[in-house]
C-alpha cells in the first residue's frame, strides 16, 4: 500500500508539473494623450503589437490625471508618459501601482521660442522688448506642464509680458498669422513639433534653467504587466522612435492626414526597421 501510495503522489505531482503555464491575454489596451508625439509613438507601437498577433484598442485622454487614475485601475494596460518633469507629480503619485516598461524615444524639449528673425536670444530679454511683443506670451491648454514651467519661467525672470492661456490650435494660428506678417511674437513651444520643423523659430536661452532638459519618454504599466505579459513586454521593449520620425508623423498629420494614415505611411517606408525590432524581441 505504501508504495501505491507513493506511486500515486509522483504521478499527481508529474501531473501539475505537465499543466500549462497561464495563456498570456492577447488583446491590449493601450492609454495616449491627444498630443502628437504621444499619438505618434502610440500608433506606432500599436503596428508592433499587432504584427505580434495581439488585438490592439487604443484609448484617448486629454488630461495626465486622468489617464494615470485608469492605468492605476487597470482600465487601460500601458501608456507612454514622460515621468521625469512633464507627468512627475502624477507618476510620483501613483508610482506604488505602476512599473516602467522601457524608454520609447528621447529628447521633448519645451520652452518659450520665438521666431528666427527676432533678434533676441535669452529669455534676459524679453522685458527690454516687451511692448514689441505686445506684453504677452502665446500659450497653450492651461494645466499642461509646458504651461505650469512657462508661468514659473515668469516669476523667476520678473518678466512684464502676461502669460495668456488658450489652446495648440489658437497658438499655431498666431504663430502662423505673425510669422506671415514678420511681426514679433512670444510662444510656449516644444520639440518635436512639425510647427518646429514648417516654421522658422528658436528656442529662447534659459540661463536660470527653469525649463527642464530633455526629457525620455517611457511605457509605463499597471504593476505585474510585464510578469503577466512577457512576451508583449518585449514587443514593446523593441520599439524606440527617434524625434525626427515623431516629427515626420505629426507633420503628415499637419498637412491633413489623420494619424492612423501617417502611422501607416511610416511604418510602410520603414518596413525593415519593424523586421529587426522582430529580431530583437524574438530573441
Amino acid at each position: 500500500m505504501m508504495k501505491l501510495w507513493k506511486m500515486l503522489c509522483a504521478a499527481a505531482m508529474f501531473g501539475m508539473t505537465m499543466l500549462p503555464a497561464h495563456a498570456e491575454e492577447k488583446t491590449i489596451t493601450i492609454g495616449t494623450m491627444q498630443w502628437e508625439d504621444l499619438g505618434a509613438i502610440s500608433g506606432v507601437t500599436k503596428k508592433a503589437l499587432e504584427d505580434s498577433g495581439y488585438t490592439v484598442k487604443v484609448v484617448s485622454f486629454s488630461e495626465w490625471g486622468i489617464a494615470y487614475a485608469a492605468l492605476s485601475k487597470g482600465d487601460i494596460q500601458i501608456l507612454a508618459s514622460l515621468t521625469d518633469y512633464v507627468a512627475q507629480d502624477y507618476w510620483d503619485k501613483n508610482k506604488k501601482k505602476l512599473e516602467k516598461i522601457s524608454p520609447v524615444s528621447f529628447g521633448l524639449y519645451q520652452a518659450i521660442a520665438v521666431p528666427n528673425y527676432v533678434p533676441i536670444d535669452s529669455m534676459e530679454q524679453l522685458n527690454g522688448n516687451a511692448d514689441k511683443f505686445s506684453g504677452k506670451i502665446v500659450g497653450i491648454e492651461p494645466g499642461s506642464g509646458l504651461m505650469r514651467d512657462a508661468a514659473n519661467s515668469v516669476k523667476a525672470y520678473d518678466l512684464k509680458l502676461q502669460l495668456v492661456e488658450g489652446s495648440t490650435a489658437a497658438m499655431t494660428a498666431e504663430l502662423k498669422s505673425a510669422i506671415d506678417r514678420k511681426e514679433w511674437i512670444a510662444v510656449t513651444l516644444w520639440e518635436p513639433s512639425w510647427m518646429i520643423q514648417k516654421y522658422p523659430v528658436k528656442f529662447l536661452k534659459d540661463p536660470k534653467a527653469i525649463f527642464p532638459l530633455a526629457q525620455t519618454y517611457n511605457w509605463i504599466a499597471k504593476s505585474g504587466f510585464s510578469t503577466e505579459n512577457p512576451h508583449a513586454r518585449e514587443v514593446i521593449a523593441s520599439v524606440y522612435l527617434p524625434l525626427a520620425d515623431i516629427t515626420a508623423i505629426a507633420g503628415a498629420v499637419a498637412d491633413g492626414k489623420t494619424m492612423d494614415e501617417a502611422v501607416k505611411g511610416w511604418t510602410d517606408t520603414h518596413a525593415d526597421l519593424l523586421k529587426r525590432w522582430e529580431n530583437i524581441k524574438s530573441k
